[in-house]
């Protein structure tokens, strides 16, 4: 006999209704739980499989790490679908994922493209400012994720960089408010495809980090507990919000609050995935917001991380015990714990009458309903490997990634560009086989016409295996590195180009060299592209870049476009039309 909730003819609100009550409160503790997985039969990042996690914790909710082939990502998804639909109730599996279609490869934010298409970060998305684009883009991301199974994009991430040293700033849109809200609200339409709501062809976006990651007390993240604080001295906290509201108002289903504690506002100084006034004060009553609010990863216990211990991120209520943690998460309206298993905590929370059973039935209500929306009941339950390896990476998707990375280069200072004919071209940074298509490459600068020189944003090492990715700290190059650049810049004529994960502080290499571009994630072909005019850089600073540290040091970190002199400014950009 076919139930209520398995009947597709049943509206959502019905079919949620039906199984609700049904469900055990061990059933209901697994859906609130939502941790990582890897891609290989054996890899467990969380120390635990996902098949580990069904049974013993009835969980349903995984992230993805990592990368297969498109045909491994549907047996993944295909094997984990098979053993969900053995279970009691056969509640589904979700699939979620970090960015997957750039450069970044940051095991804790986000991952190398790999099979999929390719295109700038973010930031290179807001370099080009164009709606359509970012729809273009997070169309694509959606129909490359739900061929193999990814059902929840764990992005975008809409805080604003405003402060210059944070790590986090390759997954935004940069400093400014309005063309964040802009850009947003083009991703989320993307994502959800045809159709007014989400449907079975529909990625649900959790957007990040509520109320705004980006005010990071000297620039350092709270992964780590020496960047826990955030600080509003400029007055900007309504300023961080405004990306958020647009992004309710384009419809976002989900809802990811940063682990920061906000210090000296109206607040409790605790983080943000612990806050009564934030998640329930701030976001569902004053907001309006009813979705899913998914907590951070790793808030409530102490775990490995690539091998290394780390702490919870419990960030103002590290004097509680982890069952007191998750209580306060779920009184301050989270609806899902990111990063964590320990449904037994939970169980026993509700046994004990210490949380009552209708609180958590409200979060699980929410969650129930995301599912049956998804299709993942339905027809959607499994995807298809042919199809998969025809969608992924497909050319015309590849392609339309390349010319976003070509456009979103940034023209900010101008010589000798477009370059014509074959000079002789020295590179560093730059496959010179690639190069070798474009001039004929010689591997000393003294007879070069010209050099092409890759550098990367400076950043200060950090010790940690999983801190090493996260790359803060100074913005400037060490003396010695900055004078082994001026001496190259010195011997010929360099055109400079800048990967700006972070805004850079280059005053003397902007000074000293025959051009300057920021990149933000462009392969060697298209910025050559570029370089020789097959086509135009289209870019605009999506931040200021400033003239020097102390002025980065002096700045507000809640405050845009908080430089009197900078280097160049916030929408800076030059075009080979005007300025060649």
């Amino acid at each position: 006999m076919t139930l209520p909730y398995q009947d597709p003819r049943h509206d959502v609100a019905r079919r949620v209704a039906d199984l609700l009550p049904r469900m055990t409160v061990e059933e209901k503790a697994g859906l609130l739980f939502h941790h990582v997985i890897g891609i290989g039969e054996r890899d467990a990042p969380a120390g635990l499989t996902a098949e580990q996690m069904m049974s013993d914790h009835l969980m349903s909710h995984f992230n993805l790490l990592g990368a297969g082939s498109p045909r491994a990502m549907v047996q993944l998804h295909n094997d984990l679908q098979r053993a969900a639909a053995d279970t009691r109730l056969g509640i589904p599996v979700t699939l979620s994922t970090d960015p997957r279609h750039a450069f970044t490869d940051n095991p804790g934010t986000a991952m190398l493209a790999g099979p999929f298409s390719q295109w700038p970060e973010s930031l290179g998305l807001a370099a080009v400012g164009d709606p359509d684009l970012v729809r273009e883009f997070a169309d694509t991301v959606r129909r490359e994720y739900v061929a193999v199974g990814l059902r929840v994009a764990l992005h975008p991430q809409i805080d604003l960089a405003t402060e210059p040293r944070w790590a986090r700033i390759p997954g935004t849109f940069g400093e400014d408010a309005d063309l964040t809200s802009r850009l947003v609200a083009a991703y989320i339409e993307g994502l959800r495809g045809p159709g007014d709501g989400l449907g079975p062809d529909s990625v649900a976006a959790m957007v990040k980090h509520f109320p705004g990651g980006g005010p990071q007390k000297d620039g350092e993240d709270p992964h780590f507990a020496y960047g826990r604080e955030q600080v509003y001295p400029g007055g900007f906290f309504d300023y961080h919000l405004k990306p958020f509201e647009a992004a309710l108002a384009a419809g976002a289903t989900q809802v990811m609050p940063y682990y920061g504690m906000p210090v000296g506002t109206e607040h409790e100084e605790v983080g943000f995935g612990f806050n009564h006034g934030i998640i329930t004060g701030l976001l569902r009553e004053k907001l309006g917001f009813d979705g899913i609010v998914c907590t951070d990863w790793g808030l409530i216990t102490d775990q490995l991380v690539m091998g290394e211990p780390h702490p919870a991120r419990a960030w103002g209520v590290e004097h509680l015990s982890p069952a007191d943690r998750l209580l306060k998460a779920l009184h301050a309206g989270a609806d899902q714990i990111g990063g964590e298993s320990c449904t037994g905590l939970l169980v026993d929370l509700v046994r004990t009458g210490r949380l009552e059973e209708s609180r958590l039935d409200a979060s699980v209500a929410r969650i129930l309903a995301e599912k049956f929306r998804l299709g993942l009941f339905d027809d959607r339950r499994h995807v298809d490997a042919d199809t998969a390896e025809e969608v992924v990476g497909r050319a015309d998707f590849r392609a339309a990634g390349e010319v976003a990375q070509r456009r979103s280069v940034t023209l900010l200072k101008n010589g000798p560009l477009p370059l014509s004919g074959r000079p002789r071209l020295y590179v560093e940074g730059v496959d010179a086989a690639a190069a070798a298509d474009y001039a004929d490459v010689v591997t000393d600068p003294a007879a070069a016409d010209l050099a092409v020189l890759r550098l990367s944003t400076p950043y200060e090492p950090r010790p940690g295996l999983f801190e090493s990715f996260f790359h803060a700290g100074r913005l400037d190059f060490p003396a010695d590195r900055l004078k082994e650049i001026l001496a190259l810049l010195d011997t010929v004529p360099t055109v400079v180009a800048v990967h700006l994960e972070r805004p850079a502080v280059v005053p003397e290499i902007a000074d000293r060299c025959a051009a300057l571009l920021g990149v933000y994630g462009t392969g060697d072909r298209a910025l050559l592209d570029v370089l020789f005019g097959r086509t135009a850089p289209e870019g605009r600073l999506p931040f200021t870049l400033p003239r020097s540290m102390a002025e980065v040091e002096a700045g507000r970190p809640d405050a845009p476009r908080d430089s009197a002199d900078p280097l160049y400014p916030f929408g800076h950009g030059l075009d080979y039309a005007a300025d060649a």
